[in-house]
């Protein structure tokens, strides 16, 4: 078993550049079976949830390759129209698949995908998009079966209740391969959306509107292979932001577009951090303790983003005052909370209220990671602990983070994965 073993108290100095998007390559790379030919993507962190993608990729009958973090993939013939159920627990995101695989193919089958560690996922948005485009799907024996009766897809109005970033990824898919025009309101707005049109659009598709709430698609075009970049992971970047508020220090972090994380930011500056931003890179500097801030939510994009609020958590245990933090996105989002008190941090959850009493020090002691943010925040806070700690758990955090104990000690972390 793996583990991260991490020298507390030491200030990280120096500059780390941010990853490929997991939350931008996946969709990506389902994108990719939309079109008969070769589709070249760039900055594809070496991920296990980019691994799964690609075995599922080679079991539809894709020939993928990688040569460091390009990704090349020819979806010119399709030998299979499923993803298996063992395929579908390595990644608990393979849903994003459906889409992609109806609109080639016409028909497709995928195991049910489970929960996950921050609590149930419903696919409902996900099948009731897909149903407005004119397929019918039916769940049999644990496995979703897909066809489409009338021999196509065709373009639709799709009203999303909620502006789920799965389903208007799914959507959008499933809308290249219909015939007339889809139109997707109560989109996600989230920059990946905006990454997933861009690439569309390099395939020949004809796609507008991501980063807005409706998104149109015109379906119909016979897509070619295409060539991108992946934009840069904005979560990454927001968990490097709070390792050196954790920690203190001064560092540079570079390839990520800080209007992306404005609202992360704009926390870590009211709690005492020195932020400086560029077109390309974001500065942070933290000298003495941090404070206490205003109450923080977590929203769909352009909120406060969910996803960074485990390791913004972590940094402001050690702070003057209190803050309270509203978990509005997943159920479950606190599991790391009981880890970070074995510590010495005073956290109290009630629901999907976190109350953070600021304390003076944190101990290292051994920790478990048991989702994938949540394993993030206990390398945050163990940076910024007193002694040593030992992380265990490490298969979560292998899903989002390249490298990441190479990053730290980059910047002066005293971190080893043993």
């Amino acid at each position: 078993m793996s583990a991260y073993l991490v020298e507390g108290g030491r200030p990280l100095r120096g500059t780390a550049r941010v990853h490929g998007a997991k939350n931008s390559v996946l969709p990506i790379l389902a994108a990719t079976i939309l079109c008969r030919g070769v589709s070249v993507v760039h900055n594809c962190p070496d991920l296990s949830d980019v691994r799964a993608s690609i075995s599922i990729l080679e079991h539809l009958g894709c020939k993928v390759s990688r040569t460091g973090d390009t990704i090349t993939v020819d979806a010119s013939e399709l030998t299979q129209n499923d993803v298996p159920d063992a395929l579908m627990r390595e990644m608990r995101s393979s849903v994003i698949f459906l889409g992609a695989i109806l609109a080639r193919t016409g028909s497709a089958a995928l195991s049910m995908p489970g929960g996950c560690e921050l609590g149930p996922r419903p696919i409902d948005l996900h099948l009731a998009a897909i149903r407005a485009l004119g397929a019918e799907i039916r769940e049999e024996g644990g496995a979703l079966l897909c066809a489409l009766p009338g021999g196509h897809m065709a373009g639709c109005e799709i009203n999303l209740s909620i502006p789920s970033v799965g389903a208007t990824e799914n959507a959008m898919l499933a809308a290249c391969g219909a015939e007339g025009t889809t139109v997707i309101s109560n989109a996600a707005r989230e920059p990946e959306i905006v990454d997933l049109q861009a690439f569309l659009l390099a395939l020949g598709a004809e796609v507008r509107g991501a980063g807005s709430s409706v998104v149109t698609v015109r379906g119909g075009n016979v897509l070619h292979g295409g060539e991108h970049t992946v934009m840069p992971d904005r979560i990454v970047a927001a968990t490097l932001l709070s390792a050196v508020a954790s920690a203190g220090g001064e560092a540079e972090i570079l390839g990520t577009d800080y209007r992306q994380l404005s609202t992360v930011t704009a926390v870590l500056a009211e709690a005492g951090c020195r932020i400086r931003s560029g077109a390309d890179y974001i500065t942070i500097r933290r000298d003495g303790l941090l404070k206490g801030v205003r109450p923080i939510r977590t929203a769909p994009y352009p909120g406060f983003p969910t996803d960074a609020q485990p390791p913004v958590m972590a940094a402001l245990t050690r702070s003057e005052g209190t803050t309270v933090i509203v978990e509005n996105m997943f159920e479950s989002r606190y599991r790391h909370v009981d880890e970070l008190c074995r510590m010495g941090a005073d956290i109290r959850v009630e629901g999907r209220v976190a109350v953070i009493c600021g304390v003076d020090r944190l101990r290292g002691t051994g920790l478990k990671a048991a989702d994938l943010r949540g394993g993030a925040a206990l390398v945050v806070a163990a940076l910024g602990a007193e002694g040593r700690s030992e992380i265990t758990g490490l298969t979560h955090i292998d899903r989002g983070y390249y490298g990441l104990d190479e990053t730290l000690r980059g910047l002066g972390a005293g971190i080893t994965r043993a």
